[in-house]
């Protein structure tokens, strides 16, 4: 190997004894079954609310009424859900992991489009078939006289819109940006909707237990999104008084932005977590993008590195100093706590060096590192990473695509070799999509267990 794909490879002095890794508490592992015990033991409550409140169902119109009585009953349930999931509750976060959290919330709000669609179309046809007419006409007398279904109606509609523009056809074509906003529409949706569900839902009209167990599902609900997603980032905001301190050229379209602030201390920021970060100034206020930080967090400074890959990250390379942020966090489970042994490795695909940087200089015990660039100038922060194996004693590989020759293959078999101890280590992956996919596959060929594979992804 030259210098350029490997630092301090073959043999290298022990390395420094760290403090052994706490294990994983079996009480954060559950935490996830515990979760999606309460989703779907809530689903339960929700069936057994309607089969209590039923005494018969008799032909064809009783069928369709009763199937949609039951999806729309299931996709009320699933919205107060899918917003539970993404009201950022620190112990869902920390022990769940923010992308799988996100993973959750994608698949159930497929769920729950396909429960709307349904009860409305189920609905309405079962009413015609009850009342003798068209579904046209049974349609628009639903629409225009019963209670609150205009409101709905409207609502209907923006989850449509949602879902179109939320599948991964489109989702291609649109930008963190305008998918960001798009969202907020979401919360719009099921404010309209809510009424009509206690106005016309004959499992709730002259059942007050029912509606008060309703009413305390999205109260509940209303109640964390409101503490975690407004409240507390404010009060964090005056508490902390984050101002952007200087930016800095790491690599080709990549920059550093530190941040000073006061009792920085308090935040308790992990190595490996990001933050949501909301710059204060025009064109950027008004999305808070997720920025992991890329050096160790101190009571003075923060420090994130950020590659210009839409309109919000580019324009983090032109901030001047004194910008005020507002920074909700920290977020994320991609920290040492989910170190199982002794030894790990380290697997980063350009920017996404930066949370992976933090965790190689606080891992504990024998660390490696192989970091995947296009060419050497895009290796960002290469000389801190140089001097962190140097102090440490730890490997380090750099893998570039031009010039040829200095390419570590994203393999099982390659990954064996730089690292022939690779079963017995934990692995910390982070990078583009498409590589995070190689190597997980790469590693389940090399004999890492997938309770060893930690990752996390940043994809919309």
């Amino acid at each position: 190997m030259t210098d350029l794909t490997s630092v301090r490879d073959g043999p290298v002095r022990r390395p420094a004894r760290h403090r052994r890794p706490a294990p994983v508490r079996s009480g954060v592992r559950a935490v996830p079954l515990l979760a999606q015990g309460l989703v779907w033991g809530g689903a339960a409550g929700v069936l057994a609310m309607w089969w209590a409140d039923t005494a018969s169902v008799v032909g064809p119109a009783g069928w369709l009424t009763g199937a949609g009585r039951i999806t729309g009953l299931l996709a009320g349930y699933a919205c107060a859900v899918l917003l539970a999931l993404m009201a950022r509750v620190p112990l869902l976060d920390r022990a769940v992991g923010t992308d799988r959290l996100a993973r959750w919330h994608a698949a159930g709000g497929r769920y729950t489009i396909a429960l709307v669609l349904a009860h409305v179309l189920l609905i309405l046809w079962g009413y015609a078939l009850t009342g003798g007419r068209g579904v046209v006409s049974e349609t628009s007398t639903v629409v225009l006289h019963y209670p609150d279904m205009l409101k709905a109606t409207a609502g209907f509609l923006l989850f449509l819109l949602t879902a179109v523009l939320s599948a991964r056809v489109a989702r291609r074509r649109v930008s963190y940006e305008t998918w960001h906003w798009l969202h907020f529409a979401t919360y719009a949706a099921i404010f309209l909707a809510f009424g009509h569900q206690l106005a016309n839902g004959a499992d709730f009209v002259g059942h007050r237990p029912a509606q008060l167990a309703w009413y305390a599902l999205y109260g509940g609900v209303a109640a964390l999104l409101c503490w975690y997603r407004f409240i507390k980032p404010v009060s964090a905001a005056r508490r902390h008084r984050l101002r952007v301190a200087e930016v800095r050229a790491e690599a080709p379209g990549i920059v550093s932005v530190y941040l000073t602030g006061e009792h920085l201390d308090e935040l308790r920021a992990r190595p490996g977590q990001f933050f949501r970060w909301r710059f204060l100034t025009p064109g950027l206020w008004w999305a808070a993008s997720p920025y992991s930080l890329s050096a160790p967090a101190n009571v003075r400074c923060l420090r994130i590195t950020v590659k210009a890959v839409g309109a919000h990250s580019a324009a983090v390379a032109r901030l001047v100093p004194g910008t005020r942020v507002w920074a909700e966090g920290p977020y994320g489970g991609l920290t040492p706590d989910r170190a199982r042994s002794e030894k790990s490795l380290l697997l980063a695909g350009g920017v996404g060096i930066t949370p992976l940087r933090t965790l190689f200089e606080a891992l504990p015990g024998d660390t490696a590192l192989i970091y995947w660039a296009r060419r050497p100038q895009d290796l960002a922060l290469r000389g801190e990473l140089d001097a962190i194996a140097a102090g440490r004693g730890a490997r380090v590989h750099y893998s570039v695509s031009d010039p040829a020759g200095h390419t570590v293959p994203l393999t099982g078999p390659a990954l064996a070799r730089h690292v022939p101890d690779i079963a017995e280590r934990d692995v910390y992956l982070c990078g583009p999509p498409g590589m995070t996919d190689a190597a997980v596959r790469a590693l389940r060929t090399a004999g890492v267990p997938p309770r060893r594979i930690h990752h996390e992804a940043f994809a919309f």
